[in-house]
């Protein structure tokens, strides 16, 4: 299994109704994706962020199916510009180790067909990830 997550904490000049629509999308996702085995978004509590979001997919086939996902997009369209910090990881029990880079190549896969996306991340204040931009 991977446990892809992804903590976040917002501009202090977001509505309630961006707050609320963003995270019913990150809702939406985890209902929507066939890939998606279980997910939670909520608080995040005990760190320095304000939310946190964690899918649950069982290979990587699945997860490239997450990260295309009309859904996904979607979020990451009206989700990232509110976003001062936003941290994605990603924990597994994969014993290949090369999991990690596989990982960071999907995300890379990504960013290199949607420019849109790629300039959403470069634009975040901060940002730290599985895989980041090139």
């Amino acid at each position: 299994m991977i446990y892809h997550g992804n903590r976040f904490t917002m501009k202090k000049d977001v509505t309630p109704e961006q707050r609320e629509e963003a995270l019913d999308s990150l809702r939406n996702q985890g209902a929507s994706i066939d890939a998606v085995k279980s997910y939670v978004v909520g608080p995040d509590f005990g760190g320095d962020f304000e939310f946190g979001a964690v899918f649950a997919i069982e290979d990587l086939e699945g997860y490239w199916e997450y990260l295309m996902a009309p859904s996904h997009a979607h979020t990451d369209r009206i989700g990232l510009p509110l976003l001062e910090k936003f941290h994605s990881f990603d924990i597994t029990d994969d014993p290949d180790p090369e999991i990690e880079k596989k990982i960071a190549d999907l995300h890379r896969r990504r960013y290199a067909q949607n420019a849109e996306l790629t300039q959403l991340v470069r634009d975040l204040p901060l940002y730290e990830g599985s895989a980041s931009p090139e």
